[in-house]
């Protein structure tokens, strides 16, 4: 452990957890974040493979939302609002006049505290106050990082409500297999198993509502094709959100959710969820940041696979919801394995 910076006048503070396979993880408690996350390249060397900062200053003053735990809500909620048991909860409007990530008051934006830590895993852990981030319902929540024997990062969510409410976490990993400053990532490959998407109204990024086939349209990932393929092709939906920034349906009949390999590291990511939706977000607006190491990240130079309930499910009777009741748990995993 080591100190990280100041949040306020709190100490924020690195943490270390290790594989026995060689994968490496730094996190720090500022929005229960992933910091680091070293793998080992086809030539043996030691590769970053997350975007992020060298101090919890930087998270705090920027809102790309590198390696956080994002949460109650991941994503959007149109028009910053929903009705729960007839009631009409207001959010705040942080994205156009949607929520987008909970808003400033997101547990993104939290320090959360270290409940256990060994070798490999360790868990974060906070009390969200009802109404705090304007969601209903005192709810305690637990993320536990774990690096795997078989060389993957496992991340495992608890949470219990006193109160009806929206839970629906994410972390939004920004990832770059050829390394976190290692420019665009036009040429990795990419596979999505899903045979559908959720196409977006405009470019406030609310979806439709539809299903929609990816048959014939950019968003087919089922068979292997680079990200730069078409992403410029001029499609509506790509239009849009300056690139990918969509929910993809998972065919969850298939062994993992989606595969992404580095063209020049020759690394390969393993997503498994499950979870019924996954965003794919091509980093389209992180031009000018400046990362760890002073690492000058560019537009796209990144992806993100965030897995979550779709995008303002509570207003889409068609969506599964992300209600949480009082007296269930909520109790999600989702794992990056990497090999080469």
């Amino acid at each position: 452990m080591k100190e990280f910076g100041k949040v306020g006048t709190e100490t924020a503070h690195l943490y270390e957890i290790k594989g026995k396979n060689g994968i490496r993880a730094e996190l720090t408690e500022y929005g229960a974040t992933l910091v680091q996350l070293l793998v080992n390249d086809k030539n043996g060397h030691e590769v970053d493979v997350v975007c992020g900062y060298d101090c919890v200053e930087d998270y705090v003053k920027n809102t790309c939302y590198f390696g956080a735990t994002v949460g109650r809500n991941a994503n959007r909620i149109a028009n910053a609002k929903f009705t729960l048991n007839g009631k009409t909860i207001e959010l705040e409007q942080n994205d156009n006049e949607n929520n987008l990530h909970s808003g400033k008051n997101g547990l993104s934006d939290r320090m959360w505290s270290v409940k256990s830590q060994c070798e490999n895993a360790i868990t974060f852990a906070i009390r969200d106050e009802a109404y705090s981030d304007d969601f209903p319902g005192n709810l305690e929540v637990e993320v536990t990082y774990t690096l795997t024997d078989d060389n993957a990062l496992e991340i495992h969510y608890h949470a219990i409500t006193d109160e009806d409410t929206i839970c629906n976490f994410t972390n939004h990993s920004y990832f770059n297999l050829n390394g976190h400053d290692a420019g665009l990532v036009y040429d990795h490959e990419l596979i999505i198993n899903a045979n559908e998407y959720t196409p977006d109204i405009d470019s406030k990024a609310i979806p439709t509502g539809e299903l929609c086939d990816v048959t014939g349209t950019p968003f087919d990932f089922r068979k292997p094709k680079t990200i730069g393929a078409e992403i410029e092709s001029g499609d509506q939906q790509l239009v849009y959100v300056n690139g990918y920034d969509h929910n993809y349906v998972i065919d969850q009949s298939k062994d993992y959710v989606a595969r992404v390999t580095g063209d020049k590291s020759g690394i390969v990511m393993e997503m498994k969820t499950d979870l019924p939706g996954v965003q794919l977000y091509t980093a389209n607006f992180i031009g000018g940041q400046i990362g760890k190491g002073g690492a000058q990240y560019v537009k796209r130079g990144a992806l993100c696979l965030e897995s979550q309930y779709f995008p303002n499910n509570i207003n889409q009777e068609n969506f599964e919801s992300a209600i949480l009741r009082k007296g269930e748990v909520y109790d999600t995993t989702t794992s990056y394995r990497f090999f080469v």
